[in-house]
C-alpha cells in the first residue's frame, strides 16, 4: 500500500497472480470455453465450500437469485418479500420474473431483514422470501425460517456478500431452497468478471437451473421449456477454482482487520454489530449523522471510502410503480452508513491512519 493513500480495494491479482495466470493458461490450451470441464470442477469444489450438495454456475448473481425463484414456481402476479436495504439486484430479480417485490424494514442492529417486518407483509400473494446476508453477516435464518414455514413460503437466501458466511454455525444458502452467489470482481471470491452459482441440497432444483440456464435443453437443440442465457464461462471458472482455496485464509484477514476497527475507532463512530461470529466482513459499514462531512473529511485524508447503500429499495424510481411503504430503519441507515476500506490487502499501518483520520473528524479538527 502507498504510504499516500488508502484506497478503498485493489482488485488486481497479487499472491495468486501466478495461479490465475495458470488457469487462464489451462484455458486456453484446452480451447474449451463454456460449459466445459473447467465449471463443473468448480462447481464440485464451490458445492464442497459451501456446505451444500450442489453448485450450478450461472453468468451473475442477479441470475441466480431469478433462476432460484424460477425454480421454485414464482411468476407473474406473486408476491417477494425483499429487505429494504440491500443492492437493488436483489429487487430486480423478482421483477425479471412478473413478480412483485414487496420491500420489508430492517433490524437496526444486524442491518438485515426483520422477521417481524415479515410476518407484518405476508398476504394471500405472497410467495417467497429472499433474505440478504447484507455486508458479509448472515440475517437472523432461524426466525426468518420460521416465518416461511408458517406461511408456507419458498425461502431463497441471497448470499451474494457472504461466501463462506454462517449463521449459529450453519453454512448460509442451506436454509432454505438454495442461495445465490455472486462472484463480481469485488466480492470476497471474486472472478475477472461476472459470474455467479446457486447452491442447493434439492437435486432436482439443482437439475432444472441446469436446465434453465442453458436454454431450457436437456440435450444439444433440445429445448422443453423457455429459459435463458446465463452460463458461468469456463475462464472464470477456473480462475475461481485457482482463488477458492485461498478464501478461508483470506477471510480470516479479514475478520483481523475487522477486529482491528473495532478497537482502534473511536467510539461516536458505531459499526454495524456483529451480532453472529460467522461474519465474513464482505464490507466494513459504519454509522454516522455527519456522514457525508465525514466522507469528505477521509478523502481528504487520503482514505477512499464508499457508500451502500445511499437509497433504501422503497425510495428507488424504478421500484416507484409497486407503491412501496415506509422501512423507517432502511431509510436511516441509508442516510447514515459509510463502508471503510476493508480487503485482504490491509496493513496495520492502513487500518491505523483510517482510524486517526475518523478520530481527528471527532475531535473537531475539522469542522463538523
Amino acid at each position: 500500500m502507498s504510504s499516500h493513500a488508502v484506497p478503498f480495494i485493489d482488485l488486481r491479482p497479487a499472491d495468486d497472480a501466478a495461479d490465475v495466470r495458470g488457469a487462464i493458461d489451462r484455458v486456453l490450451a484446452r480451447g474449451w470455453f463454456i460449459l466445459g470441464p473447467e465449471v463443473e470442477a468448480f462447481e464440485a469444489e464451490f458445492a464442497a465450500a459451501s456446505g451444500a450438495r450442489h453448485a450450478v454456475g450461472v453468468a451473475t448473481g442477479t441470475d441466480a437469485i431469478a433462476l432460484l425463484l424460477r425454480a421454485a414456481g414464482v411468476g407473474s402476479g406473486d408476491d417477494v418479500l425483499v429487505p429494504a436495504m440491500t443492492a437493488a439486484y436483489t429487487a430486480l430479480a423478482v421483477t425479471a420474473l412478473g413478480a412483485r417485490p414487496v420491500f420489508v424494514d430492517i433490524d437496526a442492529g444486524r442491518a438485515t431483514m426483520d422477521a417481524r417486518a415479515c410476518e407484518a407483509a405476508v398476504t394471500p400473494r405472497t410467495r417467497a422470501m429472499v433474505p440478504v446476508h447484507l455486508y458479509g453477516q448472515a440475517a437472523a435464518m432461524g426466525e426468518l425460517r420460521a416465518v416461511a414455514e408458517r406461511h408456507r413460503l419458498a425461502l431463497i437466501e441471497d448470499c451474494c456478500q457472504a461466501h463462506l458466511g454462517t449463521c449459529d454455525g450453519t453454512p448460509v444458502g442451506t436454509f432454505g431452497i438454495g442461495g445465490a452467489f455472486s462472484f463480481y470482481p469485488t466480492k470476497n471470491l471474486g472472478a475477472l468478471g461476472d459470474g455467479g452459482a446457486v447452491i442447493t441440497g434439492d437435486p432436482a432444483i439443482a437439475d432444472r437451473i441446469r436446465r434453465l440456464r442453458n436454454g431450457g435443453q436437456t440435450d444439444r437443440y433440445h429445448h422443453v421449456e423457455a429459459g435463458i442465457n446465463s452460463r458461468l464461462d469456463e475462464i472464470q471458472a477456473a480462475v475461481l477454482r485457482a482463488r477458492l482455496p485461498r478464501l478461508p485464509a483470506l477471510t480470516a484477514r479479514r475478520r483481523a482487520a475487522a477486529a482491528a476497527y473495532r478497537r482502534q475507532l473511536p467510539d461516536w463512530l458505531q459499526p454495524i454489530a456483529e451480532v453472529d461470529g460467522g461474519h465474513v466482513y464482505h464490507l466494513f459499514p459504519v454509522r454516522s449523522q455527519a456522514r457525508d462531512r465525514l466522507q469528505a473529511h477521509l478523502r481528504a485524508a487520503g482514505v477512499e471510502t464508499l457508500i451502500h447503500y445511499p437509497v433504501a429499495l422503497q425510495d428507488q424510481e424504478a421500484f416507484a410503480s409497486f407503491e412501496p411503504g415506509a422501512c423507517p430503519e432502511a431509510a436511516r441507515l441509508a442516510r447514515e452508513v459509510l463502508s471503510l476500506p476493508l480487503h485482504p490487502r490491509l496493513d496495520d499501518a492502513d487500518l491505523s491512519r483510517v482510524c486517526q483520520a475518523a478520530g481527528a473528524f471527532q475531535k473537531g479538527r475539522v469542522p463538523a
